[in-house]
């Protein structure tokens, strides 16, 4: 998909280290905006009911889904799959701020395999199966990363990963756009209750406010 960079820099505006992580020439994530992907499993997770919960988590990145989702209590164990082997690197060799959180906590189980194939995949018995799926790979259901991604943002796609959730679990997913019509029509023909969650954020660089999109559907 491209040449992966982690840099850090300082940010002379507002004083602060950055960490910041490019494919190609393209921005993936910034540790200056963390809100929305915090809030990816904050929401995701509220809207779970029950203790002892089994957690996936689809794509670490810079892992603050990750660490907001241990930040819940109930959490039993989390998996979190990303298929680039650097970015588990990383946080195995404690780059990035959050990564002792991250790596420290036993219920945390780092794997390399690419989650779209993993959601792909026909779910058995003996799958595992999840309370909550929480996804925070591409850019929106529209803009990829990488054109094999399509197929999960359908009504198969969904119902393919429906089968890897535990009875009531929940499917969350953040965009980086708003709120897409056509992307709630596939949610709604797939899950029972959905809905789209806009998340503001003030944006230090600009001075103004910035917002993403957290997806949270039930089966």
């Amino acid at each position: 998909m491209g040449d992966l960079t982690l840099r850090r820099r300082r940010e002379p505006t507002l004083d602060v280290d950055v960490y910041e992580v490019k494919l190609g020439e393209a921005f993936l994530m910034s540790s200056l905006f963390t809100v929305a992907e915090e809030e990816l499993a904050t929401l995701g997770l509220a809207a779970v009911a029950g203790d002892r919960l089994d957690v996936l988590v689809g794509g670490l990145g810079l892992g603050y889904t990750a660490v907001a989702a241990l930040a819940d209590d109930r959490v039993a164990s989390m998996t979190v799959v990303d298929t680039l082997s650097p970015v588990i690197g990383w946080h195995q060799r404690g780059l990035l701020p959050v990564s002792e959180a991250l790596t420290g906590d036993p219920r945390t189980h780092l794997k390399l395999d690419d989650f779209f194939a993993l959601m792909r995949s026909t779910a058995t018995a003996n799958s595992p199966h999840y309370d909550a799926i929480l996804v925070d790979i591409d850019h929106s259901p529209r803009y990829r990363l990488d054109a094999s991604h399509f197929d999960l943002y359908t009504v198969a796609g969904l119902r393919s990963l429906v089968g890897h959730l535990a009875e009531g679990g929940v499917f969350a997913l953040w965009s980086d756009d708003p709120p897409d019509a056509e992307f709630t029509d596939i949610l709604a023909g797939v899950f029972g209750r959905w809905h789209a969650h806009v998340v503001s954020f003030p944006n230090r660089l600009t001075g103004g406010t910035s917002a993403n999109t957290v997806y949270v559907a039930q089966y």
